[in-house]
């Protein structure tokens, strides 16, 4: 338990017995709980709470993802090499199984470097039927908001000249922010590059997520080969 508190600090004690369990271990929350206060390991603070997105006329949008690839969304997060230059991330989500698609990291970002990552994950997996995101700069908002429309998708928006409902990709923003960009010193971009992918890999297939039962949003399946062929 204190290993894994050491090397997953943000995590609180359900993550870790989440951890634990996968790895073996038979231990229920409680006992991973007065074993983390008898030891005086913290919880990490809470995220203050959102409230929603309203329209003019009062009414709330909310789309909600209903199955894989319903609705993915996008957003950039910014962040500094040690020697204090900028870099830019795009995270990609589907909101449904909350499984990080994407993280394009690089210098600057546009709407070009949104179209290719997003043509890419189109081939590998199919257009899905919405794609939500904030405006962000005007001219990335509407070049990519037409050349989703055009291959047959929609934009998830609240309406015209109001930052796009994105609440799912803002809680993983935060939980890169939190978990690796505010405690990594990045030398170069290429060593942020391989950081963010390996941390985006680790979300994916073994991180403990709490809307999902504490069980990660696409854990690795091991296929078991017999080590010698049946001879007929």
């Amino acid at each position: 338990m204190i290993a894994l508190a050491r090397e997953y600090s943000r995590y609180g004690y359900r993550r870790i017995a989440a951890l634990l369990k996968d790895a073996g271990w038979h231990v229920n929350d409680k006992r991973v709980e007065r074993l983390w206060r008898r030891e005086g390991l913290k919880v990490p603070m809470k995220q203050p709470k959102r409230g929603r997105l309203w329209l003019n006329d009062g009414s709330c949008v909310r789309l909600r993802p209903e199955y894989p690839d319903h609705v993915w969304s996008y957003d950039f997060v910014h962040c500094r090499t040690n020697e204090g230059k900028v870099f830019r991330t795009l995270n990609i989500l589907d909101e449904h199984t909350r499984e990080c698609l994407a993280i394009r990291v690089n210098r600057k970002l546009n709407s070009t470097d949104v179209i290719d990552v997003l043509t890419d994950l189109f081939i590998l997996r199919g257009v899905p039927a919405y794609i939500r995101s904030d405006n962000g700069p005007e001219f990335i908002a509407q070049a990519v908001r037409d050349w989703i429309n055009a291959v047959g998708a929609k934009t998830a928006y609240i309406e015209p000249g109001s930052p796009w409902e994105n609440g799912y990709c803002e809680s993983f923003n935060a939980r890169l922010r939190d978990e690796l960009l505010n405690g990594e010193i990045f030398y170069s971009l290429k060593e942020a590059q391989i950081l963010i992918e390996q941390w985006r890999k680790h979300y994916n297939t073994m991180r403990p997520h709490s809307a999902l039962g504490y069980r990660p949003p696409a854990p690795e399946t091991i296929v078991r080969m017999d080590q010698s062929p049946v001879m007929h």
